[in-house]
Order: C-alpha cells, then sequence, then structure tokens
C-alpha cells in the first residue's frame, strides 16, 4: 500500500466507509465502493461529506453492487457493521489476491480474530475511528467532530505495511497514527463506547449530553469506564487512569450527539450488542474480572435488541 494506483476496496458504505473511502478517492486513490443499500442514489449523486471543518463530495464514485464486479485489491477496508460479519465470507474473497491486506474498521472486540479465522491473520490489520458521523441518507454523510484513525496489526507490533498504509491516509487528509498494540487501543475505545453507545439506549433514547447533565447517569458512565478499566487489566492491558477524565471532557466538546448505535436503534437496525459489550465481558470474566454493571447493562440491551428481532 505505497503507491496512489493501488486498488482499495470499501466493504460497508454507510457512515465510516463513505468518510474514510471518501477522502482516500478526493486524495486520488483508487476507490471502489460495495454498495449494498442505495447504490442509485449513490450511483447519481457521488458521495458528500459536510461539515462544519470540511466540506467535499466525491462525484463519480465508482460503486458496485457485488464485490465479483470490483475484483482484486491490494487494501479491503471493512466498515460494515459487525452484526453482519457472516456476509463477508462470500463478500471478501473476490476482492482478495495473494498480498491483499484487510483493515476493519469495525466496533468492539472479535472482528480481526474472525477475518484471521477466515481468511489468514497475515493479512489483518485493525483501524479505530475517533469521528462523530451521521449518515443522512445514502451517500450524504454529516461529520460533525474529529475524525483521526489509529492503526495497528492483529499480530505484533507495527510493520512497514502499517505505516505506509497510515502515511496513504495522511496524505489524503486524515489525521491517522500508528500503534503497537492494537487490543489495547481496543480496550480504550471501550472505555466511551461501552457506557456512552450502552447508556444512550438503556436510558429511553436520549443523547450524550442528557447523559453528562444527569448526576445519576454521569456518575454510572463514570462507575463503567472505571469497570472496563478493571476488565482491560485483567485481559493484560493497562491504561491509564486518566482516561475516564479524558473521555469525558471529549464527550462534554460533542454536545448533544447520537452515537452510532443509538442511530441504529432508531433506524430498526440490529445493534451489535455481542462486539461492544458482548464480548469484552466474556474476556474479562475469563480472566477473572467482575463486571456487574456491564453484565447488567449488556443483559439489558441484549433483551432489547431480541424484541426488536
Amino acid at each position: 500500500m505505497e503507491a496512489a494506483h493501488h486498488r482499495i476496496a470499501i466493504v460497508g458504505t454507510g457512515a465510516i466507509g463513505s468518510f474514510y473511502g471518501g477522502r482516500l478517492a478526493l486524495g486520488r486513490r483508487d476507490v471502489h465502493f460495495l454498495v449494498r443499500s442505495g447504490f442509485d442514489q449513490i450511483k447519481r449523486s457521488g458521495i458528500r461529506i459536510r461539515g462544519k471543518k470540511e466540506n467535499f463530495h466525491v462525484a463519480g464514485a465508482q460503486v458496485y453492487q457485488n464485490s465479483s464486479q470490483i475484483g482484486p485489491c491490494d487494501l479491503v477496508l471493512v466498515a460494515l457493521k459487525a452484526t453482519h460479519n457472516n456476509a463477508l465470507l462470500e463478500l471478501i474473497p473476490p476482492l482478495l489476491h495473494q498480498d491483499t491486506i484487510l483493515l476493519t474498521l469495525q466496533n468492539g472486540l472479535g472482528n480481526e480474530e474472525f477475518l484471521a479465522q477466515h481468511f489468514g491473520a497475515e493479512r489483518v490489520m485493525g483501524g479505530l475511528c475517533f469521528i462523530c458521523l451521521n449518515r443522512i441518507s445514502p451517500g450524504l454523510i454529516e461529520h460533525l467532530d474529529y475524525g483521526h484513525l489509529n492503526l495497528g496489526e492483529l499480530a505484533g507490533v507495527a510493520k512497514a505495511r502499517t505505516h505506509n498504509l497510515a502515511r496513504e491516509f495522511r496524505q489524503c487528509g486524515v489525521e491517522c497514527r500508528v500503534v503497537d498494540n492494537l487490543m489495547e487501543e481496543h480496550w480504550h475505545k471501550l472505555v466511551w463506547n461501552i457506557p456512552f453507545n450502552g447508556l444512550t439506549i438503556a436510558a429511553g433514547g436520549i443523547t450524550t449530553a442528557d447523559i453528562l447533565r444527569n448526576d445519576s447517569l454521569r456518575s454510572v458512565a463514570i462507575a463503567l469506564m472505571n469497570e472496563v478499566i478493571v476488565g482491560a487489566k485483567s485481559c493484560g492491558y493497562n491504561l491509564p487512569r486518566d482516561v475516564v477524565l479524558e473521555q469525558i471532557k471529549r464527550t462534554e466538546t460533542m454536545g448533544a450527539y447520537k452515537p452510532s448505535t443509538l442511530l441504529d436503534l432508531e433506524a430498526g437496525r440490529v445493534l451489535e450488542v455481542e462486539a461492544i459489550w458482548g464480548e469484552p465481558l466474556r474476556r474479562a470474566q475469563a480472566k477473572g474480572a467482575a463486571m456487574p454493571r456491564l453484565e447488567q447493562l449488556y443483559t439489558r440491551l441484549k433483551a432489547l435488541d431480541a424484541r426488536r428481532k
């Protein structure tokens, strides 16, 4: 992934795939978007990102309805919801050649391992997106805040390809850094995702600002954060204690933000309950960590999701 002529496939042209794929396309990379819904609209109008910090339009985006039309690529950026991972078993094989890199930008734990199991661990990289996005309609994405990306290898420390790919993103306008411990970074992100994605739903469909304004919910969020830190430590990852204060301060700048899982709920989509809440809980409990608040939240979200199905 060192040259601009390398072929890139975006699997999942929702908010995340549209934004980062759009950035790469705007940087004149050869980007091919696999579109599962809204194909005609994206084919006609392209991909537009609008926000207070940037506005850009990828007219004439290369869009496809099946991955066989795209063919083998050098990089496959996986941006589907984790709830659709089984679909990757059909979507990814036509995109592969011997050296194809699979980069997952999905939420939660277990996605890199899923790709490794089915397509080989040597291919797999992970990316953590720190960004506030809303998908208004197919091809129209509202960029509310942030945007930086952390890249790491599933197995071991960063390689030359990790740094090459990070450089590609930076050249295309994405703030990107390389990390040497991808799983630790996942737990770091879960310190925010577990309480704020979860409580916005469990409390009846509220925003992150509502959580911070309510003393009781704010206390629950902080307690969940500290519990995630304990869970991470049980799995061998020592997160800094100031991560809680850091995440609270970051959330205060977001305003009345609706996290992705709340948007999924409102749109009637299946929730990423297992990847964001279930898998971290299971891994921490397997190492002997007590996670009563997370267990309670997980049970509640799982029941809510089951009723909707």
